[in-house]
């Protein structure tokens, strides 16, 4: 298992290597750049902005510094800035010297701050609410799927799959604004905007402590971001499990004796969960890299708004930190989602 997470770990380098390079291709294919505008700027005040950011250098040259910035650590005896302008995104200290990396380099159109404040910033929250909205999936969807397996072409059934197929009609740029109407406007429960977290955090996104604060604001937006995901989690985990259950191994547990509970917990739902598992992961990393719709409606302040806005405003640093950290995010999810196969098939080995 230990050789087996070191490969992948080297292929995530790789992937990032390759997401790096098509997507730096792609921005500079599109048309216009980030210094663009409805009425041209002057040609002297153009080519320095160019020099400034080192765009008037060939295209090979510009993703050769790119590179080193972000993939190359840099050591030193300096401890990292305690404001959020420090230069490197992670920081490890060994022994006396700190290791530094991810440099993304400053935004283009946020002159003020770098992409590293974006995501210091934006990140936590966008984290916040991915985690939130996945655990509301996790917690409606696999309930409703195991209970309209059981009772399959019975209400329970019925019931179960109508939630599951409003869930995945009803976008959350409907079922936001009459979440703010109905709880937040009409009965006044929630705040119908904002976002009430704060600092410290546990793992760099998550509330140290159970905060009341944080889970009023965050209730509306995780059940309309999550409330699409759990109709997929319920319908895969109904579909998985009414298979696995017409199984010949589950006829015989069935024929020894075994109570009911212990055959479905035991040895259904366990081997069904494995289709579950596997979009689980890549949901993780979307939901969690921000969700701009859902940001917007109930006035979050997340990475959403600002990947959307830095492809329009051709802000290259953001695109290309965003992509590659939503590729970080991805590749990993994955990596425990093969892991926790082996634990839910015996069969799964990766020696």
């Amino acid at each position: 298992m230990g050789r087996y997470i070191t490969r992948r770990l080297i292929y995530l380098v790789v992937v990032l290597l390759v997401v790096s390079a098509i997507t730096f291709g792609l921005m500079h294919a599109v048309p216009g750049g980030p210094f663009d505008r409805e009425k041209a700027l002057p040609p002297e005040i153009m080519a320095n902005l160019e020099k400034r950011y080192h765009l008037d250098d060939p295209l090979i040259v510009q993703y050769g510094r790119y590179l080193t910035d972000v993939f190359i650590p840099h050591l030193t005896t300096e401890p990292p800035s305690t404001s959020l302008d420090d230069d490197y995104l992670l920081n490890v200290k060994l022994g006396g010297m700190w290791l530094k990396w991810a440099n993304f380099g400053p935004s283009y159109a946020s002159r003020s701050r770098t992409v590293n404040d974006i995501f210091r910033q934006q990140l936590p929250v966008s984290a916040q609410l991915g985690t939130m909205a996945l655990l509301v999936a996790l917690v409606i969807g696999m309930p409703l799927g195991i209970l309209s397996a059981l009772k399959q072409n019975t209400v329970f059934d019925y019931i179960g799959m109508s939630i599951a197929i409003f869930g995945v009609s009803v976008p959350v740029i409907v079922l936001g604004p009459l979440m703010i109407w109905i709880f937040g406007v009409t009965l006044k429960w929630f705040p119908p905007t904002g976002w009430g977290a704060k600092p410290p955090y546990l793992l760099g996104f998550l509330p140290s402590h159970l905060d009341w604060e944080f889970f009023k604001y965050a209730f509306m937006p995780s059940i309309a971001l999550g409330l699409g995901s759990s109709a997929i989690i319920a319908r895969l985990t109904r579909a998985s499990l009414l298979q696995v259950v017409r199984e010949d191994y589950i006829r015989t547990a069935r024929a020894k004796g075994l109570q009911e509970r212990m055959v479905i917990l035991r040895h259904a739902l366990k081997n069904s969960l494995i289709p579950v598992i596997t979009i689980i992961g890549p949901l993780f990393a979307a939901l969690v890299t921000g969700t701009f719709v859902t940001e917007l409606t109930f006035g979050i302040p997340g990475m959403g708004k600002y990947f959307v806005t830095s492809i329009t405003n051709r802000d290259y640093p953001v695109i290309m930190g965003t992509i590659l950290l939503y590729a970080v995010f991805l590749v990993v999810a994955n990596l425990i989602v093969d892991i926790v196969y082996a634990y839910l098939d015996p069969r799964i080995r990766y020696d």
